[in-house]
């Protein structure tokens, strides 16, 4: 006998992960991030010359906010509508990205127009996949 599709329509693909599995990829995931981008905001701005120990303490702080802000939206983003949810998610990769080319020596202002085309291009991308998978109350309908 065909199992019947839920009230919804469509049908939901197994969970094949266990809870400890996911737990470890929310946090994993972002100390794993934040790692590889301190170390890139330090290459940035050491620009090829000598590793110093205010390199290394740059990088490390780096990648230590960026962990801490990244947990911060993954954990209050999706408490919130829709649009502010793709603006937050959004503000941060754009933030992300003019910081990591500001370290390039690169003029301020180039920097903020890369980090809002940045966050201009996926709030587009986040907003239609909110918009497409939740109904206007936020619930998945997919």
């Amino acid at each position: 006998m065909a199992h019947a599709a839920p009230a919804g329509g469509f049908a939901r693909t197994p969970d094949v992960f266990s809870p400890t599995v996911h737990l470890a990829a929310r946090y994993g995931i972002p100390v794993v991030l934040g790692l590889v981008y301190g170390y890139w905001a330090a290459a940035n701005r050491r620009d090829g010359g000598p590793i110093t120990g205010w390199n290394i303490l740059f990088g490390c702080v780096t990648a230590l906010a960026f962990i801490v802000l990244c947990l911060a939206v993954a954990t209050f983003a999706p408490l919130l509508k829709r649009e502010l949810h793709s603006a937050v998610k959004s503000g941060f990769a754009g933030a992300a990205v003019g910081f990591l080319y500001s370290q390039t020596g690169e003029s301020v202002l180039r920097s903020t127009a890369l980090g809002l085309a940045v966050a201009a291009g996926i709030f587009v991308v986040f907003f239609y996949r909110y918009y497409t998978h939740e109904d206007a109350e936020g619930n998945r309908i997919r």
